[in-house]
């Protein structure tokens, strides 16, 4: 996993509309980047809902917020709609970008390994880097997480 202090890597990805989004879109503003494993699962539609909720606390800080999974344009566009989702949320079907970042790793679910994208945020500042990583978090502490983290970075 990408750490602190990196570069964070450059990338294009179609949103839930199917237009694409590159992170350089975003030049000059703090971005909270964060994975997520499955669209449309308990703990992602948590964590989606806890994102939707603080939008104006984000708004206020000026930060722009991305959500990112592994998932084909067609589910990412469905749970936006049905949580009526009010940030971005990006297709990373081929999971390339989720490899970029390294959290595309081996899980194991009921005796079964498979690959999947980890749940963990990066906030990337205005410049390109990566400011903070926040690793494995859990979906119901998430804002409060990344609202610390922010407060630690000075944003906003």
């Amino acid at each position: 996993m990408l750490e602190a202090g990196t570069p964070a890597p450059a990338f294009t990805l179609p949103d839930q509309d199917g237009n694409d989004v590159a992170l350089a879109d975003h030049a000059g503003k703090t971005v909270v980047l964060y994975f997520y494993p499955k669209a449309d699962t308990p703990g992602c539609t948590t964590q989606a809902c806890g994102v939707r909720d603080a939008s104006s606390a984000y708004a206020d800080r000026d930060v722009v917020v991305i959500g990112l999974s592994p998932d084909p344009v067609a589910k990412v566009k469905k749970f936006h709609d049905k949580q009526s989702l009010n940030f971005t949320l990006l297709a990373d079907e081929d999971h390339a970008v989720c490899e970029q970042f390294g959290v595309w790793v081996e899980k194991s679910m009921y005796g079964k390994t498979y690959w999947g994208a980890q749940r963990a945020t990066f906030i990337i500042d205005g410049s390109g880097t990566i400011a903070a990583v926040l690793p494995k978090v859990q979906p119901k502490q998430h804002e409060q997480l990344v609202f610390a983290a922010l407060d630690e970075l000075g944003v906003g």
